[in-house]
Order: C-alpha cells, then structure tokens, then sequence
C-alpha cells in the first residue's frame, strides 16, 4: 500500500510546480527570471498565495521558509509542521510535501535553489552532511535565537539582492552566503518531539556508511553486512524511510561526488570514473547519463557556462 502510493507522487521541476499550484495567468510569474529554476530568494510579500492545494509532491530543488511573522503550515514527510516567528523550515529536495492552507498568512523569505549550487566553488559532499535539514531523514525546522536573527535577515536580504537587482544571479556568491546561512541555522536547531524508529535508525546508519564507503562500495550487500542485517531488510528500512531504495541511494551519492570532481578538478572522465569506483569510463559515461540525462562531458560544459 505504502509502495503503489508513494509511486503516485510526482516530482515537479520550478517552473512546473509553480504553472500548477499557482495557475498559469497569476501575475507572480512576472517575479520569476529565466534563471530562477535554479535559484531564487524572495520577500513573502512580494508573493500571492497559492491558487490550488498541494497534493503530496516532490520538488527537484530545496525550499527554504523564514517566517519573521504570522504563521506557515504544510507537511513535510507526510507529518504536519507550523512555522512560526524566527524559525525557519527546510524541504529537501526530493523530500515528500503537501500544502492544504493556500491562505497561508506570514511575512519573511522564501529561497529556492538546485542542490547543484551547493556542489560549485566552495562546496563540498562532507561540507553539505553538516546540515541536518538538508537530509530527507532530517530535522526541518530551525528555531532562531534573538541574537541570531538580524544576521539571518542580513544574508537573505543579501541573496534577495542578487536574485532581484542582478539580469543573472552570480552562482558563486549565492553558495558562499547559502553556506553562512546554513551555519548560522545549525546553532540552533530545533529539537524533533517525535521518537525515532529503529528503520530511521537503520537508515541514518546506512547514509553514513555511504558516505565513508561510497568511492569503493557500490553494492547494497556490503551495507547490510557492516549493519548486521540482511539486504533485504535494509531495503525495507530505507524504503520506507525515504521512498527510495537502498540502491537508489548509493547511485545518488555516486553521482553526486562525480559531480563535484567534474566542477571542482580538472580530472578527465576516466579519472573521475575511477576515483567514483568505475573501473570502466564508458559504463561510468552510461551510468551518468542515464541519472542525469546528459553526459559527463556535457554536464562539464555546462556549468562551465554557469
């Protein structure tokens, strides 16, 4: 039951999600730039509310919410949560959400960006795992400290900044102010009142061991037998959890460190292959592009032009 409905579950790209929930004449699309598929920061106030209910969906890009006043409701892995002043709620990408309040009432910011900002100059696949909220497994809300505040402000009205007054967002000062964002969340996170469960425990564990393992290990048998467990139980833990299977989240994390070597160094494509665990580049040039929908070397050329 749980499997056929979470295969229901669509996931939107920006553009999609806001041509669906916001209604194709609403003057908001004015606000949205040829680049905001991947980036944006905006005032709530300068938003109006969504047209249609949000039925449980994903979205390719990472949601972040800071409320300064009134109050937001929506849930988040199916569990509801109200924002309220000085806390700030973060959906994943990826991570299920619905909305059944179009009325929303709150003033604060809205920021959305592509997890492949976080990849660019100064990122790092060790540096993003500090953030809890950015984890589909994680905690999503963050409440602030009086003090804390105004320096949260400052950074979003910063990146507010860079989307409104510029014709193209400069990508390498939306990463570097994102970052100190997230530093100055982690201070403070709020603390999770529900109790976790020993699959939750099973998958934390496991994103773990992916994150040590995962340039040699591709295998789901190998996880499963530094946990104790059999595969097909770690399968069941990580599905459930997450939607996605425990292999699925090994090609995930494959994908993503060839990412950052294809950014970040000038290594060729079999050297990446080969520091990702691919022995072979053209199976590795297969495998990328059958996740990411272009090549390596297109992917390269791309951002690039970033």
């Amino acid at each position: 039951m749980k499997t056929k409905s979470a295969e229901k579950i669509k996931t939107y790209e920006a553009k999609g999600f806001r041509e669906k929930f916001l209604g194709e004449d609403n003057p908001m699309h004015l606000l949205f730039k040829s680049d905001s598929d991947h980036f944006f920061c905006l005032k709530t106030e300068e938003m109006m509310h969504l047209q249609y209910p949000v039925p449980p969906s994903k979205h390719s890009c990472h949601t972040l919410i800071f409320v300064q006043s009134g109050s937001h409701v929506m849930n988040v892995g199916f569990e509801e949560y109200k924002t309220v002043p000085n806390e700030i709620i973060v959906v994943p990408a990826g991570q299920v959400f619905s909305i059944k309040n179009i009325y929303n009432t709150y003033d604060g910011f809205i920021c959305q960006f592509h997890p492949d900002i976080l990849i660019g100059k100064y990122g790092s696949r060790e540096l993003v795992n500090e953030f809890d909220f950015l984890k589909i497994s994680g905690n999503p809300k963050t409440h602030l400290s009086e003090e804390d505040i105004p320096f949260v402000v400052s950074i979003l009205q910063r990146l507010q900044k860079e989307y409104s007054q510029t014709t193209t967002a400069n990508l390498n000062i939306v990463q570097t102010y994102l970052i100190a964002l997230f530093y100055e969340m982690n201070k403070n996170p709020a603390k999770s009142l529900k109790s976790v469960s020993a699959a939750e425990t099973i998958t934390s564990k496991f994103k773990e061991l992916i994150h040590l393992h995962i340039k040699t290990q591709h295998q789901v048998n190998h996880y499963a037998s530094l946990l104790n467990i059999t595969p097909n139980h770690l399968n069941k833990c990580v599905k459930n959890v997450t939607g996605k299977s425990a292999a699925r989240w090994i090609d995930e994390n494959i994908l993503l460190e060839a990412k950052y070597l294809l950014f970040q160094t000038t290594l060729s494509i079999s050297e990446i292959a080969i520091q990702v665990g691919h022995e072979d580049q053209s199976y590795f040039s297969r495998f990328f592009k059958k996740n990411e929908g272009i090549s390596p070397i297109q992917y390269r050329k791309m951002i690039d032009k970033s």
